[in-house]
């Protein structure tokens, strides 16, 4: 694995943010949208992903029509409070105060508070930077790439001490999942939508970008779960999203 230096201390606590519910057209699912929250001993802070675009907390109806997303599902739940910025205060965290933003990959329903985040670096995985514009839904894809300081990986890199980015494409080109070492809980494995909930490794990974990959690459995670005995957050888990803590509330 390799070894950069972009977090200096070890991670003291992880919120689980909430960034509004989306119902899935095809199967009825109806999902969490979830951002993540790491505090160091130093007082670092790192936010992972987003959330949908702003402009969905002000008129859902409007941007889902303006973005072609009702082929695919219904924002049920997105108002002003499931804003990052809004989600970040219930930690008593400003959007100024976020020292490095992981973008897991860039679908919409991550990468639209990108740009809320002036001069913070974005880590993320190079093979999504080199697209001419982030994945965003589908065909339409009308966000550009902030002006920012970008660190990309194409490996599993350990970005501080008890902080790991783990590249595992297969749902999308870039996708990244992240292992937190904590005091208290030990290690929690965040899969993001490399595995969205824990069925999708039986039914599959039809619509991924690369289903056979995203198949070995949860397979990867989930035995490195079993081996550091991790707490699996799994991306979009209608079953587990009710049970986690979501901020102020932490996992320490």
């Amino acid at each position: 694995m390799k070894s950069v230096s972009y977090v200096k201390s070890a991670p003291r606590t992880l919120s689980v943010l909430d960034y509004g519910l989306f119902k899935v057209h095809s199967n009825g699912r109806i999902i969490g949208i979830c951002g993540f929250l790491i505090r160091t001993t130093a007082d670092e802070t790192i936010l992972i992903d987003t959330g949908f675009p702003r402009k969905y907390a002000y008129d859902i109806t409007t941007s889902s029509a303006e973005d072609r997303l009702g082929e695919f599902g219904e924002v049920l739940e997105l108002g002003e409070r499931n804003l990052p910025d809004a989600q970040l205060a219930l930690s008593g965290v400003a959007a100024a105060d976020i020292d490095l933003l992981i973008m897991t990959h860039t679908h919409i329903d991550h990468v639209g508070g990108i740009a809320d985040f002036p001069g913070t670096p974005i880590l993320m995985s190079r093979a999504e930077r080199a697209l001419d514009r982030p994945l965003y839904w589908g065909a339409v894809r009308p966000i550009d790439w902030p002006d920012r300081e970008y660190r990309l990986i194409d490996e599993d890199t350990e970005i501080g001490p008890g902080l790991r980015v783990l590249h595992v494409p297969g749902h999308a080109p870039g996708q990244l999942a992240i292992e937190v070492d904590l005091p208290e809980t030990g290690t929690v494995l965040i899969t993001g939508d490399a595995i969205s909930r824990p069925s999708e490794i039986d039914e599959g990974f039809a619509g991924s970008w690369d289903a056979e990959q995203a198949a070995a690459n949860a397979g990867r995670l989930m035995r490195r779960a079993e081996a550091r005995d991790a707490f699996v957050i799994y991306g979009h888990a209608p079953e587990q999203w009710p049970t986690l803590r979501k901020a102020p509330e932490v996992y320490s």
